[in-house]
C-alpha cells in the first residue's frame, strides 16, 4: 500500500512539473538587428507567414529565417515575436499562435 501511494505521489509530481511551463529570459544590452531578405511567394492561400525568430544558442542570440506554414487549427492567427525592454536589458519574446 505504501509503495503504491509513493508511486501515485511521484506520478502527480511529474505530471505537475510537466504542466508548468517556464520561459527563460536572456537579456542583452543591445538588441541585434534582423537581417533583411525577401519573403518568398506563398505556396497557397492557406499558408501563413511566420517571421524569423531569435534563439539563444551558444551564448548568443542567433536569427532563424521565417517560413510559410499551414495553421494547425482553423482561425488561428500568428502573433509575431518581438524584442521587449526591461530594466535589465532587452529580451526576445517568441511568437505564438492565438485564436481569432
Amino acid at each position: 500500500m505504501r509503495t503504491s501511494g509513493l508511486k501515485l505521489l511521484a506520478l502527480f509530481v511529474i505530471a505537475f512539473s510537466l504542466s508548468c511551463t517556464t520561459e527563460a529570459q536572456v537579456y542583452v544590452t543591445i538588441r541585434p538587428a534582423a537581417p533583411a531578405f525577401a519573403r518568398p511567394i506563398p505556396p497557397s492561400r492557406k499558408h501563413t507567414w511566420i517571421d524569423g525568430e531569435w534563439i539563444w544558442r551558444n551564448g548568443r542570440y542567433q536569427y532563424t529565417n521565417g517560413y510559410w506554414v499551414v495553421p494547425s487549427r482553423f482561425g488561428a492567427m500568428w502573433v509575431p515575436g518581438h524584442w521587449k525592454q526591461k530594466r535589465r536589458g532587452w529580451f526576445w519574446k517568441p511568437g505564438h499562435w492565438r485564436r481569432r
